[in-house]
């Protein structure tokens, strides 16, 4: 009996042992796995403010082929919402610890997430790829918190008035320097029945950039902080006056009679078709404009005489930057992976991607300008290059929240469609603040 418990122990104790080294070995195995090294390329997920990123953001998305293509054991998963969609999953996402591994993100949102603890610092590993240098002191600056970097430039910014040069000719008009030389412009167009900005309110109440830009020629840059700080009020004199002017090229004729039922898009269309002066956008629609054959110029918007500060300014800005969930910190493969994703979205190779499909560099690269199968982008980034010409830090509505950005847009859009006046349309935007 006792020889045959020895055995009976024994075997036990082989039987455990098997099932422990078969479970290490399982366990090495799911390691191997989530590493990316043995079993498949290392996954990570790029969540962007566009539901078909493939077709609304081709600079992007050739991005990341070329990316895939140069790292084949890395998978690059791109998804996307609309902006007002993408934001509120984010916010949802962050608080069950679900964020994408890389994510576009209004900047506001990210203070709040770094805040939170909920994002990568991106200072070490800027750092460690030598990219910190390569974008310019007010990028950095932009997207920090103390020392914390919390974001990246997604693209840049660079914002204004298209206008078509055969248009302005064929009227006798020159290119408008001031706010009275474009009530000029505005006055003389609309007498002939043809649009001189247009713009689409339906379903893109953002697109109001240039007179985002217009902001700045008020004093925005200087007020904002105290605005934030509830030192300062959003309804005051100098925006008022830039809001009488914004009435007063509505009353002079300058927008189309169906600004409030058409897109972005169909406005775009409007002026690619010759049946616009001038197109509120940015350097994205330079492709557009280009495969229109449109001969058109780029300019940075009106200097106006009872402005606040400088006049001669073009927004040529970062745009909401790219952020990285902190989580991707704890994944020694995601992190790696991640890495390289950064290392090539800000290498010179993908800079020059950036600016084949119509945008310009976010780095300090020199691009590649075909100027006569790009005319239209060089005509832009001229204007952003010209002597004298400076930009402020940011773009006005990326320096607050998403409820304030969207009472920013409909306050402009309420006064070109003559819905609010100047006054009560800064009223609206000061409840926005005051809500917060």
């Amino acid at each position: 009996m006792q020889h045959s418990s020895s055995k009976s122990s024994l075997a036990r104790r082989i039987a455990v042992g098997l099932v422990t080294a078969s479970t290490i070995v399982a366990l090495a195995g799911c390691a191997t796995a989530g590493s990316g090294t043995a079993s498949g390329p290392t996954e990570i997920t790029l969540s962007m403010q566009n539901p078909d990123v493939k077709t609304a953001d081709p600079a992007t998305w050739a991005i990341v082929q070329a990316f895939e293509k140069a790292n084949p054991d890395i998978t690059v998963t791109v998804s996307g919402e609309a902006v007002a969609e993408h934001l509120q999953k984010l916010s949802i996402a962050a608080q069950s610890d679900t964020l994408p591994d890389i994510f576009w993100v209004y900047k506001s949102t990210a203070v709040d997430m770094q805040k939170a603890g909920k994002l990568l610092d991106l200072a070490p590993v800027l750092d460690e790829l030598g990219l910190t240098d390569k974008f310019p002191a007010s990028t950095v600056s932009n997207f920090s918190t103390d020392k914390v970097i919390f974001g990246v430039p997604y693209q840049g910014l660079l914002t204004g008035l298209w206008y078509n040069k055969k248009v302005l000719a064929d009227n006798g008009l020159d290119v408008p320097v001031t706010f009275d030389d474009l009530i000029n412009v505005a006055k003389t167009l609309s007498a002939k029945g043809i649009t001189t900005i247009s713009n689409g309110a339906n379903q893109s109440s953002f697109s109001v950039w240039s007179f985002l830009v217009d902001l700045d020629r008020f004093g925005y840059q200087d007020k904002i902080q105290g605005i934030l700080a509830g030192t300062e009020k959003y309804n005051n004199a100098d925006f008022l006056r830039l809001y009488q002017h914004i009435a007063e090229l509505r009353d002079a004729g300058a927008f189309a009679s169906n600004v409030s039922t058409q897109t972005y898009q169909q406005a775009v269309d409007q002026f690619t078709g010759g049946n616009a002066a001038m197109l509120d956008a940015g350097v994205w629609a330079s492709s557009a404009i280009q495969d229109a054959g449109i001969d058109a110029g780029f300019w940075a918007g009106p200097q106006f005489s009872d402005g606040v500060g400088d006049q001669k300014i073009v927004m040529n800005v970062a745009s909401a930057p790219f952020a990285v969930a902190a989580k991707v910190g704890d994944n020694a493969a995601k992190l790696a992976a991640v890495k390289k994703f950064i290392a090539f979205y800000y290498s010179d190779e993908a800079q020059q991607l950036l600016v084949d499909n119509g945008q310009p560099p976010v780095t300090t690269y020199a691009p590649q300008v075909d100027a006569t199968k790009q005319g239209a982008l060089k005509a832009a980034l001229d204007t952003a290059t010209a002597p004298g010409v400076t930009s402020p830090e940011t773009q006005p509505d990326l320096i607050v929240s998403t409820a304030v950005a969207s009472a920013m847009y409909d306050s402009i859009y309420g006064v070109i469609q003559a819905q609010l006046t100047p006054q009560a349309a800064l009223e609206l935007v000061q409840k926005a603040f005051d809500a917060q």
